[in-house]
């Protein structure tokens, strides 16, 4: 079973990715070429990672913890439906998600 995501990058470029049950959005963004950081590697020590949820698929995601909620505090461009890619893993129930990355993204990797 595979899950597709859709990815609106910066430039508002649609990009359409492929993942597993069980992986995480940011590993599925960062292969399929966008400006996601992540340098925290998961451990919510950043927020670097953070992308807009479209408004249609935020209610369908697990809640945040507050620990995420709280490094949102800190994203450049977060908005109502923002959330931090390392912490959405993908499920069958989120085939067809869409996702943007904000215009604020940083990407040190690419540098």
């Amino acid at each position: 079973m595979s899950i597709t995501v859709t990815f609106v990058d910066p430039r508002g470029r649609s990009v359409a990715a492929t993942a597993a049950p069980g992986d995480n959005l940011l590993r599925v963004g960062q292969a399929a070429g966008l400006p996601l950081e992540g340098t925290c590697e998961g451990q919510m020590a950043c927020s670097t990672c953070h992308v807009i949820v479209a408004a249609e698929w935020f209610e369908r995601l697990p809640p945040a913890s507050e620990e995420e909620e709280d490094m949102l505090d800190f994203a450049a461009g977060a908005r109502r439906t923002s959330r931090l890619s390392c912490q959405v893993e993908l499920t069958p129930e989120l085939d067809g998600l869409t996702v943007s990355v904000p215009a604020e993204s940083n990407d040190l990797r690419r540098m």
